[in-house]
């Protein structure tokens, strides 16, 4: 390449710098706002319709769902992508505070990382709305109540089946084999030497549970089903 040339080429790239230079910028694009709506039902049998028609009128942009999963664990697929999805000036909705969660520590934890990460949170029937004080104040409030309802529930059934105990009512499923079954099986093998196994297979129930149902009947059962189980009979 001649001098001329080589100049030529010099001056034609700082006049290219010059101009990149002066050009401004491209705007980094504004994340647009959404409303990211969450649905969840415990059970496989409940319908999540209801919650998604009211998320829908309250004009979410995207619903996430659970269905079958317990408010006790915030282990959920639906709920992992919501929170994912979520970012600064976002709003997750719920129908209801419950369907976010039943843990008033875990609730409390996950709004504190929505205000540290700039997200809002919208419960529809409590109207609590997290993008004002007053919205702040109303959840903390609301989650305490529910915790403590909770509690009180769960103390009254504790209390009512001790109650049903003591009055020898017999909670739970019913038994797999009734006093008499029980006392014909005993009863063939003291007197016919029919094995555990044996006994458990004609009366279509597991090894385990035979032993424990003659455990049980050793210590609880009737007077001749006492006498008949002895320790020979089932060692444990």
């Amino acid at each position: 390449m001649s001098t001329l040339s080589r100049q030529s080429f010099a001056g034609h790239t700082k006049k290219i710098a010059r101009r990149v230079k002066g050009r401004k910028r491209p705007r980094r694009r504004k994340h647009a706002v959404m409303r990211i709506g969450y649905a969840r039902v415990s059970t496989e049998d409940q319908k999540l319709d209801l919650q998604t028609q009211v998320l829908n009128k309250s004009e979410c942009d995207i619903i996430f769902t659970d269905h079958g999963y317990s408010g006790g664990s915030f282990e959920r697929p639906g709920l992992e992508q919501a929170l994912s999805r979520l970012e600064r000036g976002d709003t997750l909705v719920v129908w209801r505070l419950d369907r976010l969660g039943r843990s008033l520590v875990k609730l409390v934890q996950v709004m504190d990382e929505f205000r540290q990460r700039g997200v809002h949170f919208h419960s529809l029937t409590e109207n609590i709305d997290t993008s004002s004080s007053g919205g702040k104040l109303m959840f903390h409030m609301i989650a305490a109540l529910s915790e403590f309802e909770r509690t009180l529930i769960s103390e009254r059934t504790r209390a009512g089946m001790a109650a049903a105990r003591n009055n020898g009512q017999r909670l739970g499923r019913p038994p797999s084999l009734t006093d008499d079954e029980l006392a014909a099986i005993v009863k063939a093998i003291n007197e016919r030497g029919e094995s555990l196994r044996d006994a458990a297979i004609r009366n279509n129930v597991s090894l385990r549970s035979l032993r424990r149902m003659i455990a049980r009947a050793r210590d609880f059962g009737t007077a001749s089903l006492q006498a008949n189980c002895g320790p020979d009979l089932c060692p444990m």
